[in-house]
C-alpha cells in the first residue's frame, strides 16, 4: 500500500509504503535504485544482508537508511516481514538533514547513526498493526524535524530535476548545461551534494523506470523492441546492458521470474540462488 505524506512534508517525502510478506521460508529480494533514498522500518523481523555458503547470516539493523545505489543489493528474509518504507524526494534527505547526499551513496546505514534517539521510540510505536495510525506517527515525527527548518533555495537542482524527469532521462549533459545556464562541473557538484548521483547517472535511473512504466502499461501485442525505442534506448542490446547494470537481470527475467513488491524492490526466484 502506498500513502502520501501530509502536505507540508511533500517537498521532503514522496510517499510511504507498507509491505507485508507472509512467507516463512527464506525469501530473496532485490533492491535497486529509483532515484530516491529511503528509510526502512522492519517491524516484525530483521532482514538479512548476506547468507554465505555455510548458511551463516548477516542481519541488517531493524531500521536503516539506504542511499542512492550504484547497482542493486540483495536482501533476504527467513520469517514473516512487515516493511514500512519512507521514500524521500530525490533531494529530500539532504533538505531534511542538511547532510550531503553523497555521504549516503551506495550505503545502508542504521537509523540511529542518522537521526536522534527519538527514532527508536518511533520504531517501537510503528509495531502496532493499524496503517492509518502509522501514517499519523510518521507525519508527526517528520513534521517535528522540519518545524525549525526552511526549505533551502536550490533553483539549480529544481530546474535540473524538472528537465531530466520531463525528458524521461533521455538527454545530454550539453542540453542540461544549455537549459540551466550552469557549467557541467557545477551541476555535478550540486547533484552529488543534493541528490547523491551525478546528473547522467540520475538520468539513467529515470530512463530505466520510464521503461518499466511502459513495460507495465504495454498492450499485449507490443514487442520489447518498440518499448525499448520509446524509452530512449538505441537498441535492445543497449537496453539489456543498462537494465542488467541496474538490476542484475534482463528485462525478460524481470517479466518472467520476479514478484514486484514495489517499483524497485522485487522478489527473486528461486530464493536459494545466492
Amino acid at each position: 500500500m502506498q500513502v502520501s505524506p501530509s502536505k507540508e512534508l511533500s517537498p521532503y517525502i514522496k510517499h510511504y509504503l507498507f509491505l507485508d510478506n507472509t512467507e516463512t521460508a527464506v525469501q530473496k529480494f532485490r533492491l535497486f535504485s529509483d532515484g530516491n533514498t529511503g528509510l526502512v522500518f522492519s517491524v516484525k523481523s530483521k532482514l538479512i544482508s548476506e547468507i554465505n555458503k555455510y548458511e551463516v547470516k548477516e542481519y541488517l539493523p531493524a531500521s536503516f537508511l539506504y542511499g542512492q545505489l550504484n547497482g542493486f543489493k540483495d536482501l533476504y528474509s527467513e520469517n514473516e516481514i512487515t516493511l514500512i518504507i519512507v521514500v524521500f524526494q530525490p533531494r529530500g534527505i539532504h533538505q531534511l538533514l542538511g547532510i550531503p547526499a553523497s555521504e549516503f551513496h551506495d550505503s545502508i546505514i542504521p537509523v540511529e547513526d542518522v537521526f536522534d534517539q527519538k527514532i527508536t521510540a518511533l520504531q517501537e510505536k510503528l509495531s502496532q498493526p493499524n496503517n492509518q495510525t502509522r501514517v499519523e506517527l510518521l507525519n508527526h515525527f517528520f513534521r517535528s524535524l522540519i518545524a525549525e527548518k526552511s526549505i533551502s533555495n536550490q533553483l539549480i537542482i529544481d530546474l535540473s530535476l524538472n528537465f531530466i524527469i520531463a525528458s524521461k532521462g533521455h538527454f545530454s549533459i550539453k542540453q542540461l548545461v544549455e537549459y540551466t545556464g550552469y557549467t557541467e562541473r557545477h551541476l555535478e557538484r550540486k547533484f552529488k551534494e543534493c541528490i547523491g548521483l551525478n546528473p547522467k547517472k540520475f538520468g539513467s535511473v529515470i530512463r530505466l523506470h520510464h521503461f518499466l512504466k511502459l513495460l507495465k502499461d504495454k498492450p499485449g501485442n507490443t514487442n520489447l523492441t518498440a518499448i525499448c525505442y520509446d524509452a530512449g534506448f538505441s537498441d535492445q542490446s543497449h537496453l539489456i546492458k543498462e537494465f542488467r547494470k541496474h538490476t542484475g537481470i534482463t528485462p525478460k527475467e524481470y517479466l518472467c521470474n520476479t514478484g514486484k513488491l514495489t517499483n524497485n524492490l522485487i522478489k527473486r526466484f528461486p530464493a536459494s540462488s545466492f
